[in-house]
């Protein structure tokens, strides 16, 4: 069954189908109705043949009323009856003559006489009967003449086996059915050579997509499309812009990353070399040692460029996104501060917690517990890094009152963001002008990319209006989770 499910349809075949299943459907119907209609058609004659010698014996049957009232049926009758006989081909004709007591007449007496039927003298009628085991048509009338008490109408009946009847109705069953025999392998090639050249078009649209460089990415050409497939072109060129937007994303962003590394990279090199020429000379150690520490400060930089960049992988990740857990923000903003006290330390910072301890009271999230780690990770990060000594770094954690969002603010007394580049921190690799930090600007990237996954929001404003102490405005992030569990959606591009 699975494997009858993985097989490619055909659309010609799916077509073909649903057009040659109704007609196969349809034609033993209309054979049926051809016979029903072949029969009516081989009835009428006849019937009226039948009708007319019904009718021609009853005018030549004579009441004869001299001595006593009784019915006679003369010899030419008999003869005439003969006469058609003779001139059939196949099929017989029985008639019955009935006097006016019911007395047998002339004819073949095991035709049945019609009962519990109203009497209409002079009135021509038909039925099926059955003779010597034999079905018959009947044509039958009721001779309209005076009568007496106790008499009844003289009977006049006219019965012919369904012989030459059946044999017409075949021959117009025939005559309308063997062509068919012939039409129906005809339509079908016709059918298949239209639908074919119906579908030319796709087979052509195909071919130009095969042809296509795996780069080349630009749209295909509509006009050339039939305007069924319209739409299908458009979802395709649709598509490709959005992988050629994806794919030069990714080439600016791997440009910048190899850009990035070159300087920790090349600094390494080069104090190496200085260590290694102060060897050889046998120079100062204290220049060794100095290159030595160089040495360690630019591996430590590349190996947070490896870890930024891992983390930003990890963040668009669909897969990993795809399975959220239930999240406590608290215990996760707690734990993180925590691990930075001792750069908070080193660079001589307040880095405190504000809000619910962890637990069951405080705001829950459904997401993905690494990566809403790796989000107040780089945020405090961020913070640390742009707060001169002696500042304040602030980690929030807000409950909605309305239980419909849990919020998570970190607050710095830094120089602040202008409005005009708080789009653009967001950038992988940007710095703001007039900083001297270090970081792989890969940070507020990663925060983005968590956010937008997790159904968040983010927003960025000053801590306190500018101007308003010696310090700079400072810079507040906020962040707020849905509580409901909105599904991660799918990485932007």
């Amino acid at each position: 069954m699975a494997r009858a499910r993985s097989e490619q349809r055909s659309l010609l075949g799916e077509i073909l189908d649903w057009m040659l299943a109704p007609l196969l459907l349809l034609w033993p119907m209309s054979i049926g109705v051809t016979w029903v209609v072949a029969q009516g058609i081989a009835n009428r004659p006849y019937d009226r043949d039948l009708g007319e010698l019904a009718r021609a014996v009853a005018q030549r049957v004579v009441v004869h009323t001299e001595l006593s009232r009784e019915v006679r049926v003369p010899p030419a009758v008999t003869a005439m009856v003969g006469d058609v006989l003779r001139g059939e081909e196949s099929g017989a004709i029985h008639f019955q003559v009935l006097g006016l007591r019911g007395e047998l007449v002339a004819g073949d007496r095991e035709l049945l006489v019609p009962v519990d039927e109203p009497i209409e003298p002079g009135a021509l009628r038909f039925r099926d009967d059955t003779l010597h085991g034999e079905a018959v048509r009947v044509a039958y009338l009721w001779m309209l003449m005076p009568i007496e008490p106790g008499e009844h109408y003289p009977l006049v009946q006219i019965a012919e086996t369904l012989d030459r009847r059946s044999r017409l109705a075949t021959e117009i069953i025939k005559g309308v059915i063997l062509p068919q025999f012939v039409i129906l392998p005809v339509a079908v090639v016709l059918v298949w050579l239209a639908l074919s050249r119906g579908l030319a078009p796709l087979n052509e649209l195909q071919r130009r997509i095969r042809q296509r460089e795996s780069h080349d990415l630009s749209p295909i050409e509509e006009r050339d499309a039939p305007e069924e497939v319209g739409p299908l072109v458009q979802a395709i060129n649709d598509l490709l812009a959005r992988l050629d937007h994806s794919m030069s994303a990714q080439k600016h962003f791997l440009a910048d990353a190899a850009h990035q590394m070159k300087t920790p990279l090349a600094g390494l090199r080069m104090q190496a070399e200085l260590a290694q020429r102060e060897l050889d000379a046998g120079g100062d150690p204290q220049a060794v040692r100095r290159s030595l520490q160089q040495i360690a400060l630019s591996s430590q930089r590349a190996a947070h460029m490896v870890n930024q960049l891992l983390a930003m992988a990890r963040a668009e990740n669909r897969e990993q996104a795809m399975r959220p857990q239930d999240v406590d923000l608290a215990e996760l903003a707690v734990e993180t501060v925590r691990d930075f006290v001792p750069k908070a330390l080193d660079k001589r910072l307040d880095l405190g917690y504000e809000g619910p301890d962890p637990g069951p009271d405080a705001p829950h999230l459904r997401g993905q517990p690494v990566l809403v780690r790796e989000l107040i990770r780089n945020l405090v990060d961020n913070a640390l890094q742009y707060t001169p000594a002696g500042g304040t770094v602030t980690v929030r954690v807000l409950a909605d009152p309305f239980g419909q969002v849990a919020v998570l603010q970190v607050e710095d007394t830094g120089p602040g963001i202008p409005p005009a580049e708080r789009e653009l921190v967001f950038q992988p690799f940007y710095r703001a002008l007039g900083t001297n930090v270090d970081g792989s600007g890969l940070g507020l990237a990663i925060v983005r990319e968590i956010v937008t996954q997790h159904g968040a929001e983010l927003t960025i404003e000053d801590a306190q209006p500018r101007g308003a102490g010696p310090g700079g405005p400072g810079t507040r992030f906020t962040v707020r989770f849905p509580v409901a569990g909105v599904e991660p959606s799918p990485p932007a591009a």
